[in-house]
């Protein structure tokens, strides 16, 4: 698609407004009505963009596009994109993610590299519209669709991929403050997005623990934040039970890698908590998976990988006032003779015994140690976690809605706040102590797993809170249906899709 997306500098400068009209493309906006603004009127000079307009392909349609090509010397470019907005009655910020995904993918075709954004202007119209909140979301759109790694990183010598030119990069200038300030936010998240999307498809005999360990570990060196990893002996002295467990039978060892940003001033205040599952891969254990139920496997550590795109959001993007602090519960769950076993029972840093009923509900076990001793050491203030947990989320929600467990009003009413801003959505399902004693064992205090099945996606977090302290504010959030897309679409192509980061980024800005 392209290597880069960047505003070009000097924004609002006399001479960067110079440089627009040598734009190669300018791309202005339409609504249904079909009414051009008064300044894209004002630079339509030839009347070539009104003639666009008029024709029967042009319906002002979310994300329909149709093209003028100015003559003269008065030209503001050599080709005008008419991009339609939808009707504008209806129109919301956030439509402009999936229209900058098919713009990005429209200036691929033309081969368009330097291009002038001029929808602020049709925005505008509209009673208290939004144009920060509109560029970021058509920042993030374009962002998102130049990510590119499934066409370099692993292609080899048998691969065409290789003998072609490098990708071009797309420089993008706009007039307008505040859309361009919201742009450059919303390309800084995408590329926070990008960097976990980048970690969730590195192949496992590549993905390690201790690789990402040391992606953490250089990412802290980047930004300033602090990285400690607790690996080896040190996993069994601070009585990291589940990744102990989980991890032993594989030749690449567990690690509870924890990464904290502190602003100044801030270093003794109650954090916000993230916490991420990160199975850097999944073979179920001796509960092995089945048919073709390992594939993709690889992507078990995406609520990690969301975690750790959301803390490099944090520290390059967001760049909040307050601490926070992440932990990724990282292992691999392989066959060995030295696997843990369905029946073992197990006993956690808290106290509280597991009978492990299913190697596969291994997720639950890392996250486990993770939370406990978040809660233990950090006194946070809030904690989120994120998970590829259950495959009954996808059952009860499907691919539309990631499942959130939240029994705390004003943690819950925070995340809503960032679902409405990122449009990463999630769906509120129940906690009661029924479920909670669903999880009781007859030999241990808890099961990992209820072989009924019955309530499954509300077991892994009925599970898990057993592992939180009374009284700190929690939030469990199983994305197994969203971590990635099956097809390409918007402003995602198949493969992972970084969901959470967008989320979490935006929860901490809260």
């Amino acid at each position: 698609m392209f290597n880069s997306v960047k505003l070009a500098p000097s924004r609002t400068s006399r001479s960067s407004r110079r440089a627009a009209g040598k734009s190669e493309a300018l791309v202005v906006g339409l609504f249904t009505d079909k009414k051009l603004d008064a300044a894209v009127r004002a630079l339509d000079k030839d009347r070539s963009i009104a003639a666009a307009v008029d024709r029967d392909e042009c319906t002002g349609d979310s994300g329909r596009m149709v093209e003028a090509f100015p003559s003269g010397a008065s030209a503001p470019a050599r080709r005008v994109i008419v991009v339609g907005l939808g009707k504008r009655e209806s129109f919301k910020p956030g439509s402009l993610r999936t229209i900058g995904g098919l713009l990005g993918r429209r200036l691929a075709v033309t081969k368009d590299q330097k291009v002038t954004l001029h929808l602020h202007s049709a925005i505008e119209t509209i009673k208290d519209a939004d144009t920060e909140a509109s560029g970021r979301a058509l920042g993030e759109g374009l962002g998102l669709i130049s990510w590119n790694f499934l066409s370099t990183r692993f292609r080899g010598s048998a691969s065409a991929d290789k003998t072609k030119a490098r990708k071009p990069d797309l420089s993008l200038s706009c007039a307008d403050d505040a859309f361009a300030a919201g742009l450059e936010y919303g390309l800084g998240l995408a590329g926070s997005v990008n960097f976990a999307r980048d970690f969730s498809e590195t192949p496992p005999n590549v993905a390690t623990p201790a690789y990402i360990a040391d992606m953490a570990r250089k990412l802290a060196r980047q930004t300033g934040m602090k990285c400690t990893v607790i690996e080896g002996d040190a996993l069994v002295r601070e009585r990291m039970t589940g990744l102990v467990n989980v991890g032993q039978a594989s030749e690449n060892k567990p690690c509870l890698i924890r990464l904290e940003y502190a602003p100044r001033g801030k270093g003794s205040a109650r954090p916000v908590v993230l916490v991420g599952k990160t199975m850097t891969y999944d073979t179920g254990g001796l509960s092995l998976k089945i048919s073709n139920g390992m594939v993709g496997m690889k992507r078990d550590k995406d609520g990690g990988c969301a975690v750790l795109g959301a803390m490099h959001a944090i520290a390059t993007v967001v760049k909040p006032s307050k601490r926070v602090v992440a932990y990724l519960a990282a292992a691999e769950n392989s066959i060995s003779d030295e696997a843990y076993r369905p029946d073992d029972v197990i006993t956690f840093r808290n106290g509280v015994t597991v009978e492990v009923t299913n190697t596969d509900a291994e997720g639950r076990l890392v996250l486990a140690d993770a939370l406990i001793y978040a809660c233990e050491k950090d006194k946070p203030a809030c904690i989120v976690d994120m998970a590829t947990l259950t495959g009954g989320v996808i059952t009860a929600l499907g691919s539309s809605f990631a499942g959130l467990w939240c029994e705390d009003d004003k943690l819950r009413g925070r995340l809503a706040q960032a679902m409405e801003s990122s449009g990463e959505r999630w769906w509120r399902l129940p906690m009661d102590q029924e479920y909670r004693d669903m999880m009781k064992s007859p030999i241990a205090d808890i099961l990992n797993s209820n072989p009924n099945r019955k309530a499954h996606p509300i077991q892994g977090a009925a599970f898990l809170s057993y592992f939180v302290e009374s009284g700190v504010p929690w939030a469990h959030v199983d994305i197994a249906g969203m971590h990635t897309s099956d097809s390409d679409s918007g402003c995602f192509v198949r493969g992972s899709n970084g969901w959470g980061v967008r989320l979490l980024a935006d929860f901490v800005a809260t």
